[in-house]
């Protein structure tokens, strides 16, 4: 039987189904990752509970929903929004970064159980996102990439120094000799990396500067340290569009 709870989630993903209706994931403060089914929203008929436009990739909503745990899918009563970047008014950086964290969100979260950490972390990267300069947009995304994964049992040690200066991705820490292997980030790279551990607020990502090569380079090595850790991984699409808006 379906119980009545509010809770917060994020929006991952939103699939058309039928004429009329979508299937969306939302990562919620409650439950962890659910599936919702969500009828009548690709019409003219305004609802008055949900709309379409609140089930963009990215939007943090707040939510009463139905859980029954026998269920796969579950249902929404109502919904409002409390973050919104992705919209036409938001920059095209900035969406863009959205759907890559989204998008790299769904590659790591592989079972439906509750993470609060997990959550409030995501909701403090959307509230930074919304009000970012241009640097720490184009920064967020190694930011995110970085921090991300202490939630889901692996992270890079901080130990950075004059003499451990080779980032080991296969050991996650940084060395002083060389690894026979080839999966390493030697300096400069490895030093902003390091950096970039240290900081702790988005405002801070402003401080890091970074060129479109070294961005590029860093977050190839980054995701090259999931693939280690997270099976399968699978490829990140929206990693070409990524490049092309910094590009600019």
């Amino acid at each position: 039987m379906s119980s009545l709870h509010q809770t917060k989630g994020v929006v991952l993903r939103a699939v058309k189904y039928g004429e009329t209706s979508l299937v969306v994931s939302i990562f919620t403060e409650l439950f962890g990752l659910q599936q919702y089914m969500v009828n009548g929203v690709r019409t003219s008929k305004k609802n008055l509970n949900i709309s379409s436009s609140q089930l963009q990739p990215g939007n943090l909503l707040e939510l009463v929903v139905y859980q029954n745990e026998k269920q796969t899918l579950q249902r929404i009563k109502e919904s409002k929004l409390a973050i919104q970047i992705n919209d036409a008014s938001a920059s095209i950086t900035k969406n863009t970064v959205l759907l890559y964290m989204m998008e790299l969100l769904q590659n790591c979260l592989k079972q439906p159980d509750s993470n609060p950490p997990l959550f409030y972390f995501l909701e403090d990267v959307l509230s930074g996102l919304s009000h970012a300069n241009e640097t720490e947009t184009a920064n967020l995304p190694l930011f995110f990439t970085l921090h991300l994964s202490h939630f889901f049992g692996f992270r890079l040690m901080d130990n950075f120094s004059s003499t451990s200066d080779c980032l080991d991705l296969r050991e996650g820490q940084f060395v002083d000799t060389i690894p026979m292997h080839q999966l390493i980030v030697q300096m400069p790279l490895s030093e902003k990396i390091a950096q970039l551990l240290r900081v702790m607020q988005i405002t801070e990502l402003g401080e890091i500067k970074l060129n479109k090569y070294q961005r590029n380079q860093i977050l190839d090595d980054l995701l090259k340290f999931y693939g280690l850790h997270i099976h399968p991984f699978g490829s990140i699409r929206s990693l070409a569009v990524i490049r092309a808006v910094f590009e600019n």
